[in-house]
């Protein structure tokens, strides 16, 4: 182990760039950002975003293999770049409309096409994360499996909600088709890549199936419920739905947060203490 990895910064650095949602990163700023008059904004940095990804990764990890994702978001950015830099007004105009859309399609066939060719793209991020000899377990292979295809849906739900705002509503800066959707199926995604390891080792040692705790369903979707309070703010500052709507989330949202907080308090307050005194 080298010594940059031998600091607390550089443990926590490898674990940012082990994380799968690092190559996923500029994907998802640009599904954020792209929209009309903000193509080449959101093209700069999501191509940054990638480049910055791809040569840290090599700088840290000198000889190692090159992670698939990385490499597709450099090519990926780099060709829209280079498409928009020369496309005609009416190409720019598509692509400020649909290119949102596009970038999340291109996420649902590499993601699923990665798990037709056995090779989730999750698992090299996940490989470096866990010792070697678990590389090949029915666990481990299994684990990344779902992970990668939930990350695949997640961007399929993004990539719907944005062809709903642009070809049946019209709307291509729609408030719920073109962000709270959207951020809200990565939420999700987001917080299932971190929940699932730890409930397949549950399982696979044995474990009950837990009331409250980091395994518990409650726990999953802790994040997604404290997401709906936000969206209630944004309905009541902007509009975008009636105020009874705004205020209805708001409220859902606090309760079910605390809801699954108090669950996952309760259950560690009852299980039994182990003193080692």
């Amino acid at each position: 182990m080298n010594a940059i990895t031998d600091t607390e910064a550089g443990r926590r650095l490898a674990a940012f760039f082990d994380n799968p949602v690092v190559g996923m990163l500029p994907w998802i700023m640009f599904s954020v950002l792209a929209g009309p008059g903000r193509f080449e904004f959101a093209v700069g940095v999501s191509l940054a975003i990638a480049v910055f990804v791809l040569v840290v990764d090599r700088l840290r990890r000198p000889g190692a293999s090159v992670k698939i994702l990385e490499v597709a978001d450099v090519v990926f950015f780099a060709a829209l770049t280079i498409v928009g830099l020369f496309a005609s007004v009416g190409t720019l105009r598509w692509l400020e409309t649909y290119s949102g859309e596009l970038s999340n399609f291109a996420l649902v066939a590499i993601a699923f096409g990665s798990i037709a060719v056995r090779e989730p793209f999750t698992v090299q991020y996940a490989r470096e994360r866990v010792d070697r000899s678990l590389w090949n377990t029915r666990g481990f292979l299994h684990t990344n499996y779902v992970i990668t295809a939930v990350w695949g849906l997640a961007f399929l739900v993004a990539a719907v909600a944005g062809l709903i705002g642009d070809l049946v509503l019209r709307q291509p800066d729609n408030v719920w088709t073109n962000w709270v959707i959207q951020i809200g199926a990565i939420i999700v995604a987001l917080r299932f890549t971190e929940w699932y390891p730890p409930v397949v080792r549950e399982r696979i040692h044995g474990g009950r199936p837990s009331r409250g705790g980091p395994t518990s369903v409650g726990s999953l979707f802790m994040p997604f419920a404290g997401y709906l309070v936000p969206v209630g703010i944004v309905v009541l500052a902007l509009g975008s739905g009636p105020a009874w709507l705004g205020i209805a989330l708001i409220v859902l949202g606090a309760l079910l947060v605390r809801a699954f907080r108090l669950d996952a308090n309760g259950e560690r307050a009852t299980e039994p203490r182990h003193d080692t005194e």
